[in-house]
């Protein structure tokens, strides 16, 4: 299986490629440049290209970019992407004086991706820190993947398994992004009363290279959560 990590130079991607390439799955990692794909790319073990390179002929495309910028990257590499499965991992988020809140009223950013390209899009994995990622061993958490086609959720739903020693978890059709990508914002919030590192003050954009992928300005935001692959909601 060859999977396209799109803006996998960051660190959320860095991250992906470094735990899939330890399960055995064939990895290109794309970016903008492709000396810099190159270059990470040796770090990690796999391959290196463009986004336009990377994504031709992969099974799965993992849209990992900064998130303001993930409908447009969606809509450059679609004629190329074709009718392969993506994942789109983002989040929006607002972040203001007296807390961070989901960036939308409606819909998501996985859905506006679903109306761009032409296969089946899958959302999440929103709340795997990428600082996290970046160690040894699997993450204590769960993770959330929702989706309209079966196939491909199973398949990212199996992708997760090597990243948590919780559960992967089917979230249902791909409408519950809304929810999903809502979802960080109170992740964050709760990282924050815990002590964590605040992610941003005031209108803050963020992404893959962030640890949650999200996109932050002065408005609301999307959650997300973690799971292994296995069934629906099966503990």
């Amino acid at each position: 299986m060859k999977v396209a990590i799109v803006g996998g130079t960051g660190a959320f991607g860095r991250g992906l490629a470094a735990r899939w390439r330890e399960a055995g799955v064939e990895i290109t990692i794309g970016s903008r440049d492709a000396a810099r794909a190159q270059e990470r790319a040796a770090v990690l073990g796999v391959s290196g290209a463009t986004n336009e390179e990377a994504v031709r002929d992969a099974d799965l495309v993992v849209l990992a970019v900064q998130s303001s910028a993930a409908i447009d990257t969606a809509r450059d590499l679609a004629p190329v992407i074709g009718a392969a499965p993506v994942l789109c991992v983002a989040s929006e988020l607002r972040f203001e004086k007296h807390g961070v809140f989901p960036a939308r009223d409606a819909g998501s950013i996985a859905e506006d991706v679903a109306a761009i390209v032409a296969g089946p899009v899958v959302s999440g994995f929103q709340a795997l820190p990428a600082a996290q990622l970046a160690q040894s061993g699997l993450l204590d958490e769960d993770v959330l993947v929702c989706g309209d086609d079966a196939d491909s959720k199973q398949l990212v739903l199996e992708l997760g398994q090597h990243l948590v020693s919780g559960r992967a978890i089917d979230a249902g059709p791909l409408p519950n992004a809304r929810a999903l990508e809502g979802m960080t914002a109170v992740i964050v919030h709760v990282t924050r009363r815990r002590g964590g590192r605040p992610r941003g003050r005031g209108r803050r954009r963020a992404g893959a290279e962030d640890r949650l992928q999200v996109r932050g300005t002065r408005g609301p935001a999307r959650g997300r959560r973690s799971v292994r692959p296995c069934a629906r909601g099966r503990r």
